[in-house]
């Protein structure tokens, strides 16, 4: 009797357990690159609106609430596209379209995480609680663009943006121009990375009537894709400009230029295996321009 206890309470913790892993699979724990896209320009514009000491406690609650949003983003977009994952091959294995969680389990889910959010936003000001309000009401209308409009890459470049305002808004009260050209500069990356990572699901999207700017875009995708990235280098050397950035940005330039070179050799013959490399590179563009960042506060003048 005791040996069958046993045995039903280890069988009851591996569900349990196994449970777990598939609602941290739904908020795309273990795939954090979304989350470090969302994370870098939120970390840009703490760096700038703080020249160079951000406030610790504003760090903290918007690395927490890029997590948090993330994944609440996350199980909100395949609770809308349930159907349509089942008919791509990417997505065929998600937790939604396997079973493995329910819709109803995954509406919980998001009402959990964006009660984090709430909470951890309502430490913030009053002016930084109105953008996350319209950030939020972003994130949902997101997941449906893709069926009405030919670029719902734009509305997630309003999203994964957001963060900026919000984080000038919390570090000094105010949204200046600088933090919308460093918004507008975000924006363009993110148009251009995502329509890469469309680029990767562009035959299974044409094939169930979603829309992208890949489709969009057809035969002059890599093209326009260059365009964009010229016109975000353009940005990112006004934006420091307009911040009072020197070397150290222009060296973190230097290196994401090569970045970019990279990615255009990887997409080029649009392959997609290689398009979704060239995507997954765009953490290290992120990283190298905030580096560039910090490092210029930090030794500027020395």
């Amino acid at each position: 009797m005791p040996a069958l206890k046993s045995r039903r309470k280890n069988t009851l913790g591996a569900e349990l357990l196994n449970q777990a892993w598939q609602y941290g699979r739904l908020m795309r724990l273990d795939r954090p690159i979304g989350t470090w896209l969302l994370l870098w320009p939120t970390l840009w514009g703490l760096w700038i609106a703080g020249e160079g000491h951000p406030d610790p406690g504003v760090f903290s609650v918007f690395v927490l609430g890029v997590i948090v949003m993330r994944s609440a983003g996350c199980v909100f977009n395949d609770f809308a596209d349930r159907r349509f994952d089942s008919s791509v091959r990417r997505t065929q294995d998600r937790p939604l379209v396997s079973g493995k969680v329910s819709p109803v389990e995954a509406i919980v889910l998001f009402v959990a995480l964006s009660t984090v959010a709430v909470g951890l936003v309502l430490t913030m000001n009053r002016l930084t609680q109105l953008l996350a309000v319209i950030g939020a009401l972003i994130t949902v209308i997101y997941p449906f663009g893709k069926r009405y409009i030919h670029i719902p890459q734009l509305v997630l470049g309003v999203a994964f943006g957001w963060g900026i305002p919000m984080a000038f808004a919390a570090q000094t009260g105010a949204v200046p121009r600088l933090a919308w050209l460093l918004w507008l500069t975000a924006l363009v990356w993110i148009v251009a990375y995502d329509t890469i990572y469309a680029m990767v699901d562009r035959e299974d999207d044409l094939r169930i009537g979603i829309k992208s700017t890949a489709i969009l875009f057809g035969q002059a995708d890599v093209f326009l894709v260059t365009l964009l990235q010229l016109l975000l280098f353009m940005a990112l050397l006004l934006v420091g400009q307009t911040a009072g950035l020197g070397l150290w940005y222009l060296i973190g330039l230097g290196f994401g230029a090569v970045l970019m070179l990279y990615q255009h050799m990887l997409i080029r013959q649009r392959d997609p295996e290689k398009c979704f490399r060239a995507f997954l590179n765009n953490n290290y563009f992120g990283g190298v321009i905030f580096a560039g960042i910090v490092l210029d506060y930090t030794f500027s003048g020395v």
